[in-house]
């Protein structure tokens, strides 16, 4: 058979199964849709919780849910199957160790389905490889971080930047990447630790050594936004690493002109504003940041006194605002409390300005629609991804963190820069450049397009070579 038929995805069937948080989960709902649109069969591995956004997510396709029993640490409650709901992150590698207790029935799954061309699961699901390789079906990881984050983590690695006897904020220059400069304050506090005795080291000893042992890594991402990096990880690393991203460009903006009786209340504020011709920044930290009172209150003040408009989602009930903020900015600041989709309101034309906390989903969905980022990172690589932002794309300003506070005058100082400022200015035109080739890359012909086909083919390839050896 040709490859057209190949890569337009036709007689494929493809298992895809992330790791349970919406950050892993939300970008292989965007991949499963690229997918369907060229032809292919998907099955969707879940858990019975999480069943009904995927459920949500995939209406009206012809995706396949399918459901896996999970039984979780003991000191994780029964009823939590999400990193979302947990009710602190210092449980993550708990829960992460127990999904293999999922292996058994997601092996029984595969007995049962037909036959799987390939499959993608999430990297953080390392024992997923082991079935993966009982059933000799490819396993591509899908692995939710950067080229430029990857390759910054291993080449400092080898320096012993990570381990070395330097003080923490010391900065380090990178051999392979002499411009770039690194601390050990740019990598989590748990990729520091060296206790063999903790759930941090046992995660990492079994999900570091699944990774080049797989047949490839899917990246979330595209060639022109980090072409050193992806040219670096495919040059110096295995297995390769195929860049078929943004994923965010899946989900289709409807043209449909939606009522206002429908509409959220944060929507038709956003509206307003862009009748008014008043710029917005959004304010959001994801699901899984833990920020105490004292930095809440700090944030709060700080996009007060900017005296700029601003949209502020928060989702956890402990980050309580001061009595009166609220009714204080009501004329230009609202408070969400309420699930949002993130991509609508950086599509918003109101929206010139996003205080992030960095993780990858969001860098990418606001280069994606154009919007400079106020960068504020919190955990895992969110650090590099700042210095990404600020250094290597030139698509904002980093917050200066201090000893891990960032105190009201630096919020309103960074928010005004961004919104009001000549820097501001500058970085909102690098990402308009950057967000019109970020859709070049998807669009038929273009890099992404073209290294997804030559993944179908490839794998296609695989598949048949093997057929043939039995």
């Amino acid at each position: 058979m040709g490859s057209t038929r190949f890569a337009d995805g036709s007689n494929f069937h493809i298992v895809l199964f992330p790791f349970m948080s919406k950050g892993h989960t939300i970008p292989l709902l965007h991949f499963a849709k690229i997918l369907l649109r060229r032809s292919a069969a998907v099955t969707f591995v879940t858990t019975p919780a999480n069943r009904p956004f995927i459920t949500h997510s995939l209406a009206d396709t012809a995706a396949t849910i399918a459901t896996l029993p999970f039984l979780s640490s003991p000191d994780i409650p029964a009823s939590i199957e999400s990193t979302d709901k947990l009710p602190s992150m210092s449980l993550f590698f708990q829960f992460a160790l127990s999904t293999s207790s999922m292996q058994a029935p997601f092996e029984q799954l595969l007995q049962t389905l037909p036959r799987v061309s390939f499959m993608v699961t999430d990297a953080f699901l390392w024992w997923t490889l082991h079935s993966a390789n009982k059933f000799s079906i490819p396993r591509f990881a899908h692995f939710g971080m950067s080229c430029y984050s990857v390759s910054l983590h291993l080449e400092a690695r080898i320096q012993g930047i990570l381990s070395g006897a330097q003080p923490e904020n010391e900065l380090n220059t990178l051999t392979r990447f002499p411009w770039i400069k690194l601390s050990k304050e740019d990598f989590d506090a748990d990729l520091r630790k060296q206790n063999p005795n903790t759930p941090e080291h046992h995660f990492f000893a079994n999900f570091s050594p699944t990774i080049p042992q797989s047949y490839g890594i899917l990246v979330n991402s595209f060639y022109e936004l980090e072409p050193t990096f992806v040219d670096h990880v495919n040059t110096h690393y295995s297995p390769k690493s195929w860049c078929v991203g943004p994923f965010c460009f899946a989900e289709t903006t409807s043209s449909r002109k939606v009522d206002d009786s429908v509409k959220p209340n944060w929507m038709m504020w956003l509206d307003k504003r862009g009748r008014e011709k008043r710029g917005v920044v959004y304010v959001a930290f994801g699901s899984q940041a833990e920020i105490s009172r004292e930095q809440v209150e700090e944030i709060a003040i700080g996009l007060e006194e900017s005296r700029v408009c601003f949209l502020w989602v928060i989702r956890k009930e402990e980050w309580g605002l001061a009595e009166g903020f609220e009714e204080r900015v009501k004329e230009r600041g609202v408070v969400v409390r309420e699930w949002v989709d993130q991509r609508e309101i950086l599509r918003h034309e109101s929206v010139e300005g996003f205080v992030s906390h960095c993780g990858w989903n969001s860098v990418l969905e606001s280069v994606c629609c154009g919007v400079p980022i106020v960068a504020w990172p919190m955990m895992a690589e969110q650090f590099l991804n700042a210095r990404m932002v600020e250094e290597e794309l030139g698509v904002g300003l980093r917050v200066e963190r201090g000893d891990g506070f960032v105190k009201r005058e630096e919020v309103r100082k960074k928010v005004r820069e961004l919104m009001e400022g000549e820097k501001g200015t500058r970085v909102r035109e690098k990402v308009r450049e950057l967000a019109d080739e970020a859709r070049k890359a998807v669009e038929e012909g273009g890099s992404s397009w073209c290294t997804l086909n030559a993944l179908l083919h490839h794998t296609r390839q695989y598949c048949h070579q093997k057929e043939t050896e039995h």
